[in-house]
């Protein structure tokens, strides 16, 4: 990877042995690893067995989980937090877990509605939830950077499983607890 960030740099017509350069194929690829680490985890090894039982029956959630990921069609970065909500089925998931899953396939070549999708499906999986929410708020620097630069431009992404898809009321309530302000911690 190293050499192949060496040749994008001379492609574009820099100077790779200049001072300011020199390391920067060797870091840029070490970066472009740890942004895309996703490929190389395993889903099982970062649930590890934290599902628990619980007589919990009413929403719980997760707000405001920062979410750093990369566009699969330019590479480049979009930033934005994710909303995990679901309502438990006789077992709940440990709360680290839960943004650890989030970052597991942010941390991917992605497109921020499969990504949304992926998180619910996952939750799902492994709490048998009666219901399953996330939303994702996110800025898309290809859109930023590039092409139309819209600089305050925000993709909202939602995937609604369960008792969220089949109950307006329950989904109403999720979306309104995302915009109640919570305590400053």
């Amino acid at each position: 990877m190293e050499q192949h960030f060496k040749a994008i740099m001379q492609a574009i017509g820099e100077d790779v042995n200049r001072e300011g350069l020199r390391d920067t194929p060797k870091r840029a690829a070490k970066a472009f690893r740890y942004l895309t680490k996703g490929y190389s985890e395993n889903i099982d090894d970062i649930v590890n067995n934290a599902i628990f039982e619980s007589n919990a029956s009413e929403i719980v959630m997760v707000k405001h989980i920062e979410l750093y990921s990369l566009c699969e069609h330019h590479l480049l970065p979009f930033i934005g937090k994710c909303h995990v909500g679901y309502i438990p089925n006789g077992k709940v998931i440990g709360l680290s877990k839960i943004a650890r899953i989030v970052d597991f396939y942010a941390r991917r070549l992605q497109i921020q509605e499969n990504l949304t999708r992926q998180i619910a499906e996952t939750i799902q999986k492994y709490t048998d939830a009666i219901g399953v929410a996330v939303m994702i708020e996110a800025q898309h620097l290809c859109m930023m950077m590039r092409g139309v630069e819209k600089q305050n431009s925000v993709m909202t992404t939602s995937c609604v499983l369960g008792e969220f898809h089949e109950d307006p009321s329950t989904r109403a309530e999720f979306f309104s607890l995302i915009n109640q302000s919570g305590r400053n911690f």
